[in-house]
């Protein structure tokens, strides 16, 4: 796109490039693959027929090996992009990158080792091929316009969260309820639609869009949910997903991605045959090959290649433990993180960080002034967008956890009565009595989750309950009124759809005024929410019932607080880059950007070991009641909250500093315009 004089101007909806919209559902469905996969990942591992294979057999087995996966995923990108500046291009790159998943996700449907370990490590090689080409290229279409990049990307944002919202919605439902191999085969479908997308003529790539979005509305339509709240939640994302498609529409019917988007940068180099045999493109798809088995073999741990039920540790057991024992609480820290690097996927990921630091420090030190400083500012920004993550991240461990041992999710029908104590009712056990006696048994989620997987055929059954003085007052209900934890993995993506495009039109409206803040003030304005977010939710904790329960409204008024965060500080931070950096390196500082990602879910798994909860309670559970829980999240909760309190005041600190170093008053040819 260009606003140079004599160039004929890209063709535009509500202001913005129409290849955006292209893009947006190309990233949606591979969004839409990406996270269906992953909200069945962990439950196929335990549930399914890895359950009974030798080395992997239960939650411990499991987790390792998705922190390992999750890390080596948010690295590889770094590899991507370097390999996107230098030889391939960002066109080529997302189309091999796009390729490599929907492998990856066939393959998943096979029930055998191999073939699982093949699928997450070509999943992890394709996402590095993918994820920062597909961001560089939705900068490339503002090139010499800055007014609209931030909401540009934050409309793109809304297209990642779009695939996000609906994964757990389809794939997880029809996973579990169906089979695994048919949410895995949904979320294959979804990666061949966006790769279709990308690389159809414009026509096709509107009718793909529009298909899709109807499928998917009436899949959502059909797939019952089992109480008001999940229907709601269908409903809104079937019809944000029509009207994503009818704009979408709209705009391709004006013109599509423009060609030369995301070209290499000199193609009669990535022509030339090294040896005088094989092309330097040939070398690279070749390499990509090669890579797999590696990569696989990372991701497990070597465990397949050792008699240990557990990953390849290089540090000794006994130097971790006498860290934790005797060091104290930094120390015991200090040990975890230790422990987790040691392991094989660990190790990668400090080499990959330490040679990316190591390659951006020589590249940056070459530049000339402006563009140098404008590297420092990414560099920096770079840092606090990794304590964010890191932190953010609590939403798929520690506060997922919180949601279902803490968080009060039932729509009560009554409440027992005084006049009942000594009785013996029949009722349909949910959440309510979590932490109430029947009888001489204290009720526990561990009970409550083995009486439904003894009754799976009848989620209504009901069981008998001898009234006590204790249970005056306890919550009375039917199962479809309460909510599982899982879907509240669908608030944060709901929440970017509902407030996006507010955002967007709120930067807009500020930077036609001269009053939007620069993008450092952005940044500590969503570690500021972020931390307001974690205050929330010790403050709930704090606020417990007698049995241990927070209220719902916490949890949604902190979800809120983090999703304004979130909205101030990733899609910025994705336009920060795409402006800042040199125009040769962009695609390799983006793949900096998602492993410092990478970094923080490796972080953000130690700080969430700080609320694992003692084994054993009353009762003979393995989860305590409620109430011995409760203080454990709180207390974790407000130390994060200060944390990102103080990040957040670090960067205000610096704003200044930071601000100067950006000169937004200069247009610099090597700067990513």
């Amino acid at each position: 796109m260009s606003n140079q004089p004599g160039a004929t101007p890209s063709p535009q909806l509500f202001g913005h490039p129409t290849g955006l919209f292209t893009l947006f559902f190309a990233e949606m469905w591979e969004r839409f693959s990406f996270y269906g996969m992953r909200a069945l990942l962990v439950l196929y591992m335990i549930k399914g027929f890895l359950s009974k294979d030798p080395y992997f057999f239960g939650d411990n087995e499991a987790y390792t090996l998705y922190g390992a996966y999750t890390s080596l995923v948010y690295m590889a990108p770094f590899f991507g992009g370097m390999l996107a500046d230098r030889l391939l291009g960002a066109r080529r790159a997302v189309i091999l990158g796009g390729t490599l998943m929907a492998l990856g996700q066939t393959l998943l449907m096979l029930p055998s080792s191999f073939a699982f370990f093949t699928a997450l490590a070509l999943l992890i090689c394709g996402n590095g091929f993918f994820k920062p080409n597909i961001s560089t290229m939705v900068g490339s279409l503002y090139k010499g316009i800055t007014s609209k990049r931030d909401g540009g990307f934050t409309i793109f944002y809304m297209g990642v969260n779009l695939g996000a919202a609906m994964s757990p919605l389809l794939c997880g439902y029809i996973g579990e309820t169906y089979g695994w191999h048919y949410g895995f085969g949904l979320a294959t479908i979804g990666m061949l639609v966006g790769l279709a997308i990308f690389v159809a003529p414009t026509r096709v790539t509107q009718a793909l869009i529009m298909v899709g979005a109807l499928a998917v509305a009436a899949t959502l339509l059909w797939c019952h949910p089992d109480n008001p709240f999940s229907i709601g939640v269908n409903v809104f994302v079937a019809a944000a997903i029509l009207i994503s498609g009818a704009l979408a529409w709209t705009a391709l019917g004006r013109g599509g991605l423009p060609a030369h988007t995301g070209a290499a940068p000199d193609e009669e180099r990535l022509r030339r045959r090294i040896g005088g045999v094989l092309p330097m493109h040939c070398a690279v798809y070749f390499g990509a090959i090669l890579a797999i088995p590696v990569f696989a073999l990372l991701v497990s741990g070597f465990a397949p290649l050792t008699a240990k039920h557990q990953a390849v540790a290089i540090i000794p057991d006994a130097v971790i433990q006498h860290m934790q024992v005797g060091g104290g609480a930094v120390m015991a820290v200090l040990a975890v993180a230790l422990k987790e690097a040691s392991r094989p996927a660990g190790l990668v990921l400090m080499l990959s960080g330490l040679i990316a630091l190591v390659y951006l420090g020589i590249e940056t030190v070459r530049l000339d002034r402006i563009p140098r400083q404008r590297m420092y500012v990414v560099l920096i920004l770079t840092f606090f967008s990794m304590l964010f993550w890191s932190f953010f991240e609590q939403a798929g461990s520690s506060l997922n956890n919180f949601t279902d041992r803490n968080v009060d999710r039932v729509f009560e029908a009554r409440h027992i009565a005084a006049g009942e104590v000594g009785q013996t009712i029949h009722l349909q056990p949910t959440q309510e009595q979590v932490g109430y006696h029947n009888g001489s048994q204290l009720f526990t989620i561990d009970v409550l989750d083995k009486l439904r997987d003894q009754h799976k055929q009848q989620p209504d059954f009901e069981i008998d309950w001898t009234v006590a003085q204790d249970n005056v007052g306890m919550g009375v209900a039917k199962r479809l009124q309460e909510i599982p934890a899982s879907t509240f993995q669908s608030v944060n993506p709901i929440c970017i759809l509902a407030l996006g495009l507010v955002f967007t039109a709120l930067w807009s409206f500020l930077g036609q005024r001269g009053w939007e803040p620069s993008t450092t003030v952005k940044f500590a304005i969503g570690l500021l929410q972020l931390g307001l977010g974690f205050g929330v939710f010790w403050y709930g904790a704090q606020h417990h019932d007698a049995r241990g329960m927070v209220g719902l409204s916490w949890l949604f008024l902190g979800y809120l607080l983090h999703t304004c965060g979130e909205l101030c500080l990733s899609p910025v931070g994705l336009s920060m880059v795409t402006r800042l950096s040199p125009a040769r390196l962009v695609s390799t500082v983006m793949g900096v950007w998602f492993l410092a990602t990478a970094f923080s879910q490796y972080l953000a798994g130690i700080i969430a070991l700080f609320t694992g909860v003692s084994q054993g309670g009353e009762g003979g559970g393995t989860i305590p009641p409620p109430i011995q829980t409760v203080n454990v999240y709180g207390d974790v909760f407000g130390k994060i909250a200060i944390a990102a309190l103080v990040s957040a005041v670090l960067c205000f600190i610096l704003a200044p500093l930071l601000n100067k170093w950006m000169h937004p008053e200069t247009d610099v040819k090597s700067g990513a315009g």
